[in-house]
């Protein structure tokens, strides 16, 4: 059974950073393309980063400069690198793997909040 779990999220005042982790197991990772998503209270649930499995990138504009995605494919993990935070960043961010077979694998999702 496939598992994706993220952990790193917390309350961080504005211009702080946090790290975000999600640990894949269950599959072989390494195949996998990645995402990065974040759903706010009230908000459509957005894209946020993705990485290929080859180590392509690409992110919201809004997080551009300030966010970096990358993976780790000896430990089954990707990271989410969060800089410069601002409040509207507020949101649970939920990792996704997608299934090139069919389907989604889903985390349970970390919350992070950027307040004074």
């Amino acid at each position: 059974q496939v598992r994706v779990v993220e952990s790193g999220g917390g309350l961080v005042q504005p211009g702080g950073s946090l790290r975000l982790s999600c640990v894949v197991s269950g599959t072989i990772f390494s195949i996998y393309h990645m995402g990065w998503y974040r759903q706010a209270p009230g908000k459509q649930r957005e894209l946020v980063a993705h990485i290929t499995s080859g180590g392509r990138t690409n992110y919201t504009e809004s997080v551009k400069g300030r966010f970096t995605i990358s993976r780790d494919n000896a430990k089954n993990t990707v990271y989410l690198q969060m800089d410069n935070l601002k409040p509207d960043d507020t949101a649970v961010y939920y990792c996704n793997a997608p299934n090139p077979r069919g389907g989604s694998y889903w985390g349970q999702g970390t919350q992070v909040t950027v307040s004074s």
